[in-house]
């Protein structure tokens, strides 16, 4: 809505990346004290969100730039500035960084995407306010109840809009809580990191049919994220099937050994 908060000299303080760096450190301090709680190294935490931070944030912007391929093709230089990037590639970009990095360090990488994907759907709550703030992933017009962004904003101005970037934080922040919760109390945490594909993906597919900001691609009359979302649902899916199995397995490891 209002992106530009202070200015002083040169400098410029952005809405956008106030929410940002709220998010990251809301996931770092959530994510060191469960950490904590179930007996993990809050090392590890700190080190495995920075490799989350760096590998999600190469994985949207290469995702980016592929859904764009023919314009990046023609300019690279201005699809690799500070502007655009895809969700869900920072997720996949952010998978398969951790899942590396606990590879090589030895590490259980399904005990720690357990327990840090909640902390991931916090972070993206704070950051769908700053999409709101810049202006970016802005909704359809409409003559209910909508949100007109002022001029400089990277929404149209003097226009109606839905407010999918408030919705988008609502949702993520209720998935916050919805997993952090099935983590600390549910009869299976070790199916928390398949909720949070799987609902993601739900609420994800269902707020696209809201948006408004129709250059983000299209692929078989489906946006790029609907389309991923399909297969995102699908590895939840299947995550989740090997999640309750490899913890049923776990469970009963300890009582085999008594007999």
């Amino acid at each position: 809505m209002y992106n530009d908060w202070l200015t002083i000299g040169p400098i410029t303080i952005h809405g956008y990346g106030v929410m940002i760096a709220l998010g990251i450190l809301a996931a770092y301090f959530v994510g060191e004290r469960q950490a904590k709680k179930h007996g993990m190294s809050p090392d590890i935490v700190d080190t495995l969100i920075l490799v989350v931070l760096i590998a999600g944030f190469l994985g949207s912007k290469i995702t980016y730039c592929l859904t764009n391929f023919g314009d990046f093709l023609k300019n690279p230089m201005a699809y690799l500035g500070a502007d655009g990037w895809v969700v869900y590639g920072g997720i996949i970009g952010a998978f398969i960084g951790s899942y590396i990095y606990c590879k090589i360090r030895k590490i259980d990488f399904f005990a720690y995407m357990n327990l840090l994907l909640p902390v991931a759907a916090l972070a993206q709550g704070f950051g769908r306010i700053g999409c709101f703030f810049a202006g970016c992933c802005y909704g359809k017009p409409t003559d209910g109840l909508g949100v007109i962004f002022p001029s400089g904003s990277l929404a149209p101005s003097g226009v109606r809009l839905i407010p999918t970037q408030l919705i988008s934080s609502f949702g993520d922040f209720l998935l916050f809580f919805i997993l952090i919760r099935n983590y600390n109390e549910g009869e299976y945490p070790e199916t928390t990191g398949a909720w949070y594909l799987i609902l993601y993906s739900v609420g994800r597919f269902m707020v696209e049919f809201l948006r408004g900001d129709e250059a983000r691609g299209m692929i078989m009359g489906l946006s790029t994220s609907q389309f991923i979302a399909i297969f995102m649902f699908a590895a939840g899916l299947a995550l989740l099937w090997y999640s309750r199995n490899r913890g049923k397995a776990q469970k009963a490891a300890p009582e085999e050994k008594l007999v």
